[in-house]
């Protein structure tokens, strides 16, 4: 260029630049990884120390030592296991544990599980030393040994590509730059004199664009290469706004996501509460056949033996049902698998009514179902029964006026449409919609009252997802019926 200020400053600056730049990286490959590796033991040996501690003190296990510990790993880049003498997990800082359990194991039984080792230092209670793994081909600094109380430990630190070594990396060469710079400075203002306008007003402009004000552009008219870095600071400026508008939405939408996984915590708080629910019925019927049995009900042995059969029978289900309530995140999400089997509905819910037929008489409630023949349906035939009972422990709960349960079987078009009515007031028009949502409560009064979370409905929901199958509600004057359907039998379709 013909006005290039390379020609006045070539010299001092490009011997300067190239000297600070050939210092910076042999003292960064000289000294880095020592620094780095120096500040890694030392950190291992103040968590081993703390750890040590605890372990001694008897406080590892306790939520105080928790937070302290989470605290030691995340601002290390540390990943321990702590085994006892059977070598069984006491404490560990990951999920997937396995990898560290089997290392620290290798070392014991001196077995080799990686290459390259390196001894870094040696004691009689521990060794910290670097070695590559085999199986993910990275290196490590490990220590591990043994604990005042007998306990075995396993610290692990990856030597790459860590947060940690970034950050020791930028601090230290940040150390040598601005040295090296503050003295390139100084010789660079004895010569600069042309350069300091375009430069401050260039200084300014990077001002206004920290404070992310992105409309200062340059305006220097000079054919130097400042002017075209001038060019290139303005074209970094809208290119910086438009970026920072993207940053600015992806962070509302992670925003959004941090909402939705506080709301999916508050969820699992409940869950207790749930499973509360669900297990009422089943507890009120082994309550009352046994509270039967203790007040001699029936002498004869035949009625002693039922009331016997059943309560086993329910607390079976109770088991069972608690087995199905942990699945029910699966069954949402489409994970868990569903068992089609074939087999009589109309035995199905005879049987359930005759469980809770002395829990009903307790209620005053009159349980109405025609006499039908054998239905045979395809479907998971536990999803069935706990759907039923759901929708028949529903009506109980809010049956009123003539107290009538009313169970139907109506067939059509190879399927069997199965509905329980209750008569009592029905649900609120607006409520319709949201019945089936996970905790919604139509009353919640009432429900307070027997103990309902508004979980009932939304189990229905998933397993009838699951099954591929239709439900619904439908109100009356007089009540409300609940109703499901499943695929009938080939050659069952019974008029």
């Amino acid at each position: 260029m013909k006005y290039s200020i390379r020609r006045q400053f070539a010299l001092v600056f490009g011997l300067l630049m190239a000297g600070t730049v050939l210092l910076c990286w042999f003292i960064n490959n000289t000294f880095l990884e020592n620094y780095y590796l120096r500040n890694k033991q030392k950190a291992m040996m103040n968590a081993y120390t703390v750890i040590n501690h605890a372990s001694n003190e008897g406080t590892i296990g306790s939520d105080v030592f928790d937070i302290e510990f989470q605290n030691i790993c995340a601002r290390n880049n540390i990943n321990i296991i702590v085994l006892d003498a059977q070598t069984q997990t006491i404490k560990t800082s990951i999920s997937d544990y396995e990898l560290l359990s089997r290392q620290l194991l290798s070392y014991l039984f001196e077995k080799d599980l990686g290459t390259g080792k390196k001894m870094l230092s040696k004691e009689e209670s521990y060794e910290m030393l670097i070695i590559k793994d085999r199986h993910l081909q990275q290196d490590y600094v490990d220590m591990w040994g043994v604990l005042d109380n007998g306990n075995l430990f396993l610290f692990r630190t990856p030597l790459e590509g860590i947060r940690e070594s970034v950050e020791l990396a930028n601090r230290f060469l940040a150390y040598v730059g601005i040295g090296a710079t503050i003295f390139s400075a100084l010789i660079i203002l004895v010569v600069s004199g042309k350069i300091t306008e375009p430069v401050m007003e260039l200084t300014h402009i990077s001002e206004k664009m920290i404070q992310l004000d992105f409309d200062a552009k340059y305006t220097g008219k000079s054919k130097t290469e400042i002017a075209l870095l001038g060019q290139n600071i303005n074209e970094l400026s809208e290119t910086l706004e438009t970026t920072i508008s993207e940053l600015k939405s992806a962070n509302n939408e992670l925003q959004r996501d941090i909402e939705r996984k506080n709301k999916i915590d508050e969820m699992r708080i409940e869950f207790l509460s749930n499973v509360s629910h669900e297990l009422k019925t089943p507890i009120a019927l082994i309550q009352g056949y046994a509270e039967g049995l203790k007040e001699g009900i029936s002498d004869d042995e035949e009625s002693r033996n039922f009331y016997c059969d059943v309560i086993i029978d329910e607390a079976a289900k109770m088991n069972n049902m608690v087995k199905k309530l942990l699945t029910l995140n699966q069954l949402e999400f489409g994970n868990d698998t569903v068992s089609l089997e074939r087999f009589d509905v109309t035995a199905l819910i005879k049987n359930y009514l005759q469980s809770v037929e002395l829990l009903c008489t307790q209620k005053g409630i009159k349980v109405q179902m025609e006499e039908y023949p054998p239905v045979y349906v395809w479907a998971d035939e536990f999803m069935v029964e706990e759907v039923f009972g759901n929708y028949f422990s529903n009506a109980m709960n809010h049956v009123a006026f003539d107290k009538i349960i009313d169970v139907k079987l109506i067939q059509a078009d190879g399927k069997v449409r199965i509905s329980v009515f209750n008569t009592g007031l029905p649900i609120p028009e607006e409520s319709v919609p949201h019945i089936w949502e996970k905790f919604y409560k139509v009353d919640k009064a009432r429900t307070r009252e027997y103990g309902g979370s508004g979980v009932g409905l939304s189990i229905v929901k998933a397993m009838m997802n699951s099954m591929n199958q239709e439900y619904g509600a439908d109100n009356y004057d007089n009540g409300v019926a609940f109703w499901f359907e499943l695929d009938m039998g080939k050659g069952d379709h019974n008029k």
